[in-house]
Order: structure tokens, then C-alpha cells, then sequence
């Protein structure tokens, strides 16, 4: 195995009773081609219809923002998983209650989606189990109003499941898996790994998998390891709405979920507290940082001190 693919060294520092965990990992391409320092946000879940729609229409969507938009501004990328479609059809969830039929349709609009990329939102996951929601129609126009709106995307269910941009002149490469809708095929995913691998300083996998409300399962923690086996320097995971369990793989760190990030469930502290992930890369040296969220029933998540 060629030395740009391989961890070099690894420093894990866990502050026990803090939440808190730091690695510092070497990865990417040589030296003489690596650029400056790159700071990047990983959050979870972001659900912009039912409640939060009557809160964005009567509010402003920026209200959902405004408590974190200063610390999001902090970093070169955000990125976080886009639980559904954005469209022109009225929503169906509006007005429901769990239980009710439409309750988990989601219809993201347009003016939501201009105040998640003011917020500081450059890329977003695709590959769940709600972009489906209004069909390949659904797909088409989410991809459409992204682009418009400044905002990329990678786990495209019809497309490339992932995508590369460049920041700070490193070239980071995020690679989809969704384990719903029949896009669960996890070699689908190693193959893109294996070919971001070769010119990428990083490369991360983001997963839609597990079972919601409960810790990581072992298909999770399977496929987690697979993953990083494959070249990817980190996995994160979604759709749990809990923040699930981490660890440190051959070196490298894997957060399972990091739960919700605009979400409207409050029912129990687990949902109401979310994760993030902020990672500094610099000269080939990945270093991660735990981030906590509180989500308040007022439709706005705020950095948990």
C-alpha cells in the first residue's frame, strides 16, 4: 500500500467524563501538493418541513439558523444530511401529528433551502430514506434548487454518490451510503473510497444506516470498518436522531450517528441534543473535535457550551 493511503501516526486523547474526543491522523496526497489549513463541520439530520415549515413561514427560515449561523461561519465547509426533498408542491406534513398519513412526507421549499445555504451549509447528503419522498421528480428539483442555491450534494439515489470540492487547497472527497431505498449495495460505496482515494487528501464516508433511538448495531459497526479498510479517513452516520456511539478503527475515528441538527423532535433529551463534528486538516494531519447542539422546540439549534 502505497504511504499516502496509510495512517502514519495517530494521537487519541479522550477526556473522560467530557464528551469530548481528539485525534490528530496523517492522510492525503504528498506534502509538496497538500494545501493550507482546512476546517470542516459534519451534522446531522436537517428536516425543514412540519413544524419547522410553519415556524420558517411565520418566522423567517433564517430564525432556524440564527442561533448557530455565527459558529457555522467558522468553518471552510458544513455538511450535513438533507432528510427529504426540496419542491414546489405543498407540503403534507404541515399540520400533522405523528400517526397521522403525510406526518414523515417531507417537501423542503425553496426560500429554506436559500436560508440553510445563508446559513453557512455548502454540502449535503442525499442518500436517506426521505429523498424519495416526492419520487424522481422530487430528486430532480432537490438537485436543481441546490445548485441554484450555492449548495452542493454528494449520495445522489439517481446519480454520483459522491463529490469532491476543494477548500484551502485540499481536495476532500465525500463518498454516500444509504442502507434504505435500494441503495444499500456497500460496494458501490468501497468502489468510490477506492477511487477518491487516489488523489484526495481526504476522504470521508457519510452513512444513512441503523435503527432510530437505539446504539449502533453490529451491520453498522460491520460496514463501518469495511469502510475504513477501504481508505476512507473518517465515517459519520445519520438517521438514528440519536447521538450514537464513536470509536478509533485502525486509527481512525468513526461516529455512528451524530443525530439530529434541525429537527422538530423534542419528546426526550436524546433527540433534543445533537452531534457535530469539526475537523481541522493541515498538511495531511486530520485532526476531530466533538460538537454538541441543543434543539429548541423554538425551531432553532444552538452550540452547546
Amino acid at each position: 500500500m502505497a504511504m499516502n493511503t496509510k495512517v502514519k501516526k495517530a494521537l487519541i486523547l479522550i477526556l473522560i467524563g467530557t464528551g469530548i474526543a481528539f485525534a490528530v491522523l496523517s492522510s492525503g496526497r504528498s506534502g509538496e501538493e497538500r494545501g493550507g489549513e482546512t476546517k470542516i463541520l459534519f451534522v446531522g439530520d436537517i428536516m425543514l418541513d412540519r413544524t419547522l415549515r410553519k415556524i420558517g413561514e411565520s418566522r423567517g427560515y433564517d430564525h432556524l439558523f440564527s442561533c448557530a449561523k455565527d459558529y457555522l461561519a467558522g468553518f471552510d465547509l458544513v455538511v450535513g444530511n438533507l432528510e427529504g426533498p426540496v419542491t414546489f408542491h405543498d407540503s403534507i406534513s404541515l399540520e400533522t401529528v405523528p400517526g397521522e398519513p403525510g406526518n414523515t412526507t417531507f417537501t423542503f421549499s425553496k426560500g429554506a433551502i436559500e436560508a440553510l445555504s445563508g446559513a453557512g451549509v455548502g454540502l449535503v447528503s442525499l442518500g436517506n430514506n426521505h429523498i424519495w419522498d416526492f419520487g424522481r421528480e422530487g430528486v430532480e428539483s432537490t438537485k436543481a434548487l441546490l445548485r441554484e442555491s450555492g449548495i452542493a450534494h454528494f449520495g445522489d439515489p439517481i446519480g454520483d454518490i459522491s463529490a469532491t470540492v476543494v477548500k484551502g487547497g485540499n481536495r476532500l472527497s465525500f463518498v454516500g451510503f444509504n442502507q434504505f431505498l435500494g441503495e444499500n449495495d456497500p460496494q458501490k460505496t468501497i468502489d468510490a473510497i477506492w477511487k477518491a482515494r487516489r488523489s484526495s487528501d481526504l476522504v470521508a464516508v457519510y452513512a444513512h444506516w441503523g435503527d432510530e433511538y437505539l446504539p449502533a448495531n453490529e451491520y453498522q459497526k460491520a460496514l463501518a470498518h469495511r469502510f475504513i479498510d477501504a481508505g476512507a479517513d473518517l465515517v459519520v452516520g445519520s438517521h438514528p436522531h440519536i447521538v450514537q456511539e464513536s470509536e478509533v478503527y485502525a486509527g481512525k475515528p468513526i461516529y455512528y450517528s451524530l443525530g439530529n441538527f434541525i429537527f422538530d423532535q423534542y419528546w426526550t433529551e436524546e433527540v433534543r441534543v445533537g452531534g457535530g463534528l469539526e475537523v481541522s486538516l493541515v498538511q495531511g494531519d486530520i485532526a476531530v473535535k466533538e460538537r454538541r447542539f441543543d434543539i429548541g422546540r423554538d425551531g432553532r439549534t444552538c452550540v452547546k457550551e
